[in-house]
């Protein structure tokens, strides 16, 4: 083998190292997938599939501004949207990735994609949970906020500096998503602490626009909850190892791999160990199967960076299939 051919062979070989991640809420847009719909069929006979187990038109649900930003409903719809393009990449290319993940609930569309749920039990599933988060905090005022520039043990301090200081306010990490950004979640007068906290300490802090304060205490009815609906859903060995957001492990009984999907409703996502994780198996290709670009954007900023595709637009889609040819 000459030189030139073991180049060659060497970079192949470093192409099959591929690992796809599934967006979580947040990643959601009004039409989304629109421009896909009339290419590929996959598109349209995956959300008839999710919307005939709803009893409710999820595509018409993704054209609603006010609709899809509900809980409830933006959870279905964005696994849903993952899984028409998965379901693309996989009639049309030769992917094989070696792992998969997802961000919050996209853990369900990785675990999806895995064949470890069906596509029915894992809409209703969200649905379902998206409703036990709602409930969980009727009635109280909450928030999300990003924390920039403080390392995860500091923001760790602060929420526990905040909460020693006030018996009313809750905050805790919701998610280490890379080095220098955290989201934090909890009440408002536990984030409003910790923010102008944070800004003392010369630090930016970004609020975030969400419906419920995901990842925190505040969820644990929402996660007794969901346990009992995951008593009713089969769960079948993964085809494909998935690295679950709590622990940021991959997990192989069913009991195991619920448990984690319970934990996590109200234990933060360890995305940024999630991603090293993938870097100590030497992946070298990210695939971002869903709507919009947040994991990619995120990718960018790990301590060890994987060269990210996303797939939100028909264009990109079509780029990251030029690649796996």
């Amino acid at each position: 083998m000459s030189i030139k051919q073991a180049k060659s062979s060497s970079v192949s070989t470093q192409k099959q190292r591929v690992a796809v991640v599934f967006p979580g809420q947040g990643s959601q847009t009004v039409s989304m997938l629109s421009d896909m719909l009339p290419v590929y069929s996959e598109v349209e006979q995956t959300f008839r599939q999710a919307s005939e187990r709803l009893g409710f038109d999820l595509w018409d649900i993704c054209q609603d501004e006010s609709r899809l930003s509900m809980t409830q409903y933006t959870q279905p719809a964005l696994l849903t949207a993952s899984m028409a393009i998965w379901r693309i990449l996989e009639n049309h290319t030769q992917i094989e990735p070696m792992l998969l993940a997802g961000h919050s609930l996209g853990e369900y569309s990785a675990l999806c994609a895995a064949g470890t749920l069906s596509l029915e039990d894992a809409v209703m599933l969200v649905y379902q949970r998206g409703q036990f988060m709602q409930s969980a905090v009727e009635g109280i005022e909450t928030k999300m906020a990003a924390v920039l520039g403080l390392e995860d043990n500091q923001v760790s301090v602060v929420c526990e500096q905040v909460m020693s200081a006030n018996d009313d306010a809750i905050v805790s990490a919701a998610n280490f998503n890379s080095p220098g950004q955290v989201v934090v979640a909890g009440n408002v007068v536990g984030v409003d602490a910790l923010i102008e906290q944070v800004q003392g300490m010369g630090k930016k802090v970004v609020p975030l626009k969400v419906s419920v304060p995901s990842h925190c205490v505040l969820m644990k009815p929402a996660g007794a909850a969901l346990a009992e609906s995951l008593k009713e859903v089969e769960f079948n060995f993964p085809k494909i190892p998935v690295i679950q957001n709590y622990g940021a492990k991959v997990y192989k009984t069913s009991q195991e791999i619920k448990a984690a999907l319970i934990e996590q409703v109200s234990e933060p996502v360890q995305w940024r160990q999630t991603m090293e994780a993938l870097a100590q198996k030497h992946v070298n290709m990210l695939v971002e199967c869903g709507a919009g670009n947040v994991l990619s954007n995120l990718s960018k900023r790990q301590q060890t960076p994987i060269t990210s595709y996303p797939t939100d637009k028909l264009a990109r889609l079509e780029k990251l299939m030029e690649v796996l040819s």
